[in-house]
């Protein structure tokens, strides 16, 4: 049976930033481009990967779509591409809209495939009315999205405010836990340190070339520092501009100033308007239910929102390899009300698949969408960004499996679909001695299997945990207690 799971892509493939649109009768994702065990933010060139729009399990990569040096101001390649948007113009081309690593201005490709190769146009620019016709700088051009209206006019939506929580959490470049930084990447981190904020998102109209700005941006989202008294309050713009128009409504995606969320707002106009609608999705399930601790380790967010026939998606990213900058894509279902609401949706490992994963066979650990020990915090501590004490998926020589766990470690994967299976199949590595519990909920409370575990040295082992019968639609969470330290390659089923 062909089915899929959250990441969607390959588990040694990190496209984080994620912008999924419909082209024809497929559904690409632009995103930037992570490398395992990587040091620094999209340290690799974009690709684009697509799947047809009926059947979201088949996920093809069309390979690079745009290389860093590609455009002038990085010919020397000493930047990293950060998040793209791309859109189809009125002239019926494609338009790949991107940006480096603070640098502040907003480049602009062109393809005549939505799969690429993008070939470089130019940056966006004011008219020469307007600033003399010089390349746009103003407002700290950052994570580009740009949409094309129905009566084919063209908006462009920008902005980098760090604010609130976010203020204090620029790290010092000049540390030892940021020696790993290229220089260009430290220079724009001593500019932000020192930068007066943002205090808005940006947006503004295009004129039909695709480059040029009609007039000067104008103020769109707020930052946490400027929200009292708006909607936008405890949610306020940090960063990752995202939008779409769906039943006739603009609706604006970003990551708010705790940077583990993406909010959304609404508005019946492109680019005013706006009012704060919710939380579509938290990498950590923040927020979900009133939950404050997270189920995974949190870390950055980006994604948008498509409609593939009749069904919503939220695309979104988590972290792996015990870092910030390994990030995969995920997406989960999401329900637009009546009123045009749109609840937060809990992450999952089943993401795309549409129905539970069958609860037969072998799985590969690193699915997993709950993972915590007593290490992970309920907040983002960028001053620890390689989160060197936390459980993590990672990929070491081509293989992928879950590090770290130790006493107290929770590994769980929603949903499956059980079977009455008469036992779980864990493949495990390590040194470690102490007990293993299956149960139906990360409280530990519906335990159907325990297990003694002694595991020593580096040689995978399958482990046998019989289980109580149960059936149904079950979240599967195993309980790590005892000394010591393993890995986890699969699990599987009986």
């Amino acid at each position: 049976m062909e089915q899929i799971y959250n990441p969607y892509l390959p588990l040694t493939e990190y496209v984080p930033d994620g912008e999924p649109h419909v082209f024809g009768d497929r559904l690409y994702i632009y995103g930037s481009h992570d490398v395992s065990g990587g040091r620094n933010y999209c340290e690799d060139h974009y690709t684009v990967w697509s799947a047809p729009v009926n059947n979201l399990k088949d996920w093809y990569c069309h390979g690079v779509s745009y290389r860093r040096d590609q455009d002038p101001s990085n010919a020397d390649d000493s930047r990293t591409l950060y998040a793209p948007d791309a859109v189809q113009g009125p002239d019926g081309r494609y338009y790949l809209y991107y940006c480096f690593s603070f640098l502040p201005e907003i480049g602009v490709a062109v393809s005549n495939s939505p799969a690429g190769p993008f070939e470089y146009y130019g940056h966006v620019k004011y008219p020469e009315h307007i600033n003399g016709g010089n390349v746009l700088h103003e407002h700290m051009p950052f994570d580009p999205a740009v949409l094309v209206d129905d009566d084919n006019r063209v908006y462009l939506y920008y902005g980098f405010a760090p604010g609130g929580e976010k203020r204090i959490e620029v790290p010092d470049p000049d540390s030892e836990e940021m020696k790993f930084l290229p220089e260009a990447d430290k220079a724009a981190m001593r500019k932000l340190r020192n930068m007066v904020p943002e205090q808005y998102s940006r947006a503004a109209e295009l004129e039909p070339d695709m480059i040029t700005l009609k007039a000067e941006p104008s103020e769109l989202i707020p930052a946490e520092d400027y929200a009292d008294g708006t909607s936008f309050k405890g949610h306020g713009f940090f960063e990752a501009s995202s939008i779409r128009k769906i039943r006739g409504k603009y609706y604006f995606v970003y990551s708010s100033h705790k940077s583990h969320e993406l909010c959304y707002a609404v508005s019946d106009s492109p680019i005013s308007g706006y009012t704060y609608g919710g939380t579509l999705v938290s990498n950590g399930d923040i927020g979900l239910d009133g939950r404050q601790t997270p189920v995974y380790p949190l870390g950055n967010n980006h994604g948008g929102l498509v409609q593939v026939g009749d069904d919503l998606y939220i695309f979104y990213h988590r972290q792996t390899n015990g870092t910030e900058f390994s990030r995969q894509g995920c997406a989960e279902k999401v329900c637009l009300a009546p009123d045009g609401s749109i609840a937060q949706v809990e992450i999952t490992s089943c993401g795309l698949n549409g129905s539970p994963l069958p609860a037969a066979g072998i799985y590969p650990a690193g699915i997993c969408c709950h993972l915590t020990d007593p290490t992970v915090c309920n907040r983002i501590d960028y001053r620890d960004p390689i989160m060197n004490t936390q459980v993590c998926v990672t990929q070491k020589q081509n293989q992928v499996f879950i590090t770290r766990i130790k006493d107290h470690t929770v590994v769980g994967y929603k949903y499956f679909d059980l079977q009455e299976p008469s036992s779980v199949l864990l493949e495990l590595r390590g040194d470690f001695c102490g007990r293993v519990s299956i149960s139906l909920d990360e409280e530990g409370d519906q335990v159907i299997g325990t297990g003694e575990l002694k595991s020593f040295g580096d040689s995978w082992k399958l482990y046998e945990i019989p289980v109580e019968k149960c059936s149904g639609k079950q979240a599967l969470d195993s309980a790590f207690s005892g000394e010591g330290s393993l890995d986890m390659r699969s699990l599987g089923f009986m």
